[in-house]
């Protein structure tokens, strides 16, 4: 799995950081970060759902 975010179109909503902490964080003005672009297994599933809940739809899993 690799994870990418578009900032521009994050709308900062922070649910992608609640939902999986280890892989997205927040730059100073709250848009989204990709901190861990390849998470481990494990992960993977947080991963997708916190994609599936992004309201802008912001966060890409190829």
């Amino acid at each position: 799995m690799r994870v990418s975010a578009t900032k521009e179109t994050c709308a900062v909503s922070s649910l992608c950081v609640y939902r999986a902490p280890e892989v997205f964080d927040q730059d100073e003005d709250g848009a989204v970060e990709v901190i861990d672009p390849e998470p481990t297994a494990d992960l993977h599933e947080d991963v997708k759902i916190a994609a599936r809940g992004c309201p802008t739809r912001s966060i890409h899993i190829e």
